[in-house]
């Protein structure tokens, strides 16, 4: 029963719908500053872009997808894997928390500090203040991932892989195999899938 719960609250907060960016769409705000929290280094979101191109995936610090549940391991143990498979296609890749919304509490910068020392990342962790960056991408969920080329279009966005699908036949790791065509320069299929996770959580309107 309990498992049962569990997996019934997290559907919850599934959005049910994946309107995105197309694929090859320009990234709309390539010279937008957003600051590591680590480092406290502050530079245009396309300085993170590597020879081959950028991943962008928008993360946050709690929600269940991401940090993972007794039932589901949360994507953000996969991180450092996939910051390491970026750097070898020669791919740069980036976290960014755009929980404007929570910015006083679960996900001030702070607290993204302490919680990138505490599960290691290697990655850069960047502050998108207003949500600005998420709106320009149309970002949904945490984790929500975009695969840019070297000329900053998209080619893939969507789920990390398959794993939340509890009616799956096999994992299909979708970001490492769109990572894999696009530094040898074959074709990505899929080249969008469904985000899953939590809603960002945006700036309360007044």
């Amino acid at each position: 029963m309990k498992r049962i719960i569990t997996l019934f609250t997290i559907v919850l907060i599934v959005p049910l719908s994946f309107a995105q960016i197309k694929k090859g769409t320009s990234m709309p705000s390539p010279d937008l500053e957003l600051t590591d929290v680590v480092t406290q280094g502050k530079m245009a979101i396309k300085d993170y872009k590597k020879e081959k191109g950028l991943v962008v995936v928008f993360s946050c610090n709690t929600c269940p997808f991401v940090v993972g549940t007794p039932d589901f391991p949360g994507w953000e143990r996969q991180y450092n894997d996939l910051f390491d498979k970026a750097s070898k296609m020669n791919i740069g890749f980036v976290l960014v928390n755009s929980n404007e919304g929570k910015r006083a509490k679960d996900d001030s910068s702070e607290e993204m500090k302490k919680h990138a020392d505490e599960k290691g990342y290697n990655m850069p962790y960047l502050l998108d203040v207003n949500s600005d960056f998420a709106n320009s991408l149309e970002a949904k969920t945490t984790p929500h991932v975009y695969l840019f080329n070297e000329d900053l279009k998209l080619v893939y966005s969507g789920s990390i892989d398959n794993i939340w699908d509890n009616k799956r036949t096999e994992d299909i790791p979708y970001l490492v195999n769109a990572m894999n065509a696009l530094s040898q320069g074959k074709k990505i299929k899929p080249a969008a899938t469904p985000p899953k996770g939590c809603s960002i959580k945006r700036p309360v309107k007044n």
